[in-house]
């Protein structure tokens, strides 16, 4: 579904992503580990698009420049060059890290915001399937978003991507700044909406010890570069992979 070939992204002449490739197949939950600046989130930029929208802005205010080498496919095709909403119609979506969301707005109304292109019926039946993957958004609608914890706030992030309807649903850190509680019910909401959908999920985490159980396949990278791949339980029982994330 997803390829990734010796991706190279510079910002000025420091090397955010060093020749990294990765492939992710459909109905699979791959995991991208890595520590903080490990170059994850410029990854996911990378592939959603939005680095191009970065590299026009710094390009108008006289900023860093931007530079990117390699080569994105999705379904087979080269969307290296694609416009970020392009993307999204083609089923490849993001859920960014911090909570992007309305907080002025309530629940209800930033899922309609997200789902503003669908029909009513469509908008109801996903609000209902996601209302029924995070139940504790249920009786929060009305509640404005910025009154929500950390890890409701998260849950409407990803429920804002789910309304899209995504092929392929991007997760860079969903977990960051989550109690260990609020961590163990999003990664249950998360193996359920892949059980269940079967939609294929690609997410970025610092914190190997809740998501490596759940991954199909999983890559480490550290300062841009892969350094190691293999599937979930071939990297939980890793010597390095244990020492370096697991304190082992």
């Amino acid at each position: 579904m997803l390829q990734v070939k010796n991706l190279m992204v510079f910002f000025e002449n420091a090397l955010a992503l060093n020749d990294f490739s990765m492939e992710v197949s459909k109905g699979e939950i791959i995991g991208v580990i890595g520590s903080n600046s490990a170059g994850k989130t410029t990854l996911m930029n990378t592939i959603s698009g939005l680095i191009l929208d970065m590299k026009i802005k710094e390009q108008r205010k006289g900023g860093e420049r931007i530079t990117i080498y390699g080569d994105i496919l999705f379904n087979d095709e080269n969307i290296t060059d694609i416009e970020p909403y392009h993307r999204v119609r083609k089923g490849l979506v993001l859920c960014r890290e911090r909570h992007p969301i309305f907080p002025e707005s309530d629940v209800q109304e930033n899922l309609k915001i997200a789902g503003h292109r669908k029909k009513t019926a469509e908008f109801k039946r996903m609000t209902a399937y996601i209302l029924d993957l995070f139940p504790t958004l249920t009786h929060l609608k009305k509640r404005r978003a910025g009154f929500l914890s950390g890890g409701e706030q998260q849950m409407l992030a990803i429920s804002m991507a789910l309304v899209i309807e995504p092929r392929l649903l991007l997760l860079d850190e969903p977990l960051l700044g989550l109690s260990p509680m609020m961590q163990s019910m999003l990664i249950e909401a998360i193996k359920n909406l892949q059980t269940e959908s079967g939609i294929t999920i690609l997410m970025t985490e610092q914190f190997a010890r809740p998501v490596l159980p759940m991954i199909h396949r999983g890559y480490i990278i550290e300062n841009g570069m892969l350094t190691m791949t293999g599937t979930g339980p071939e990297l939980m029982n890793n010597p390095e992979v244990r020492a370096a994330y697991f304190g082992i």
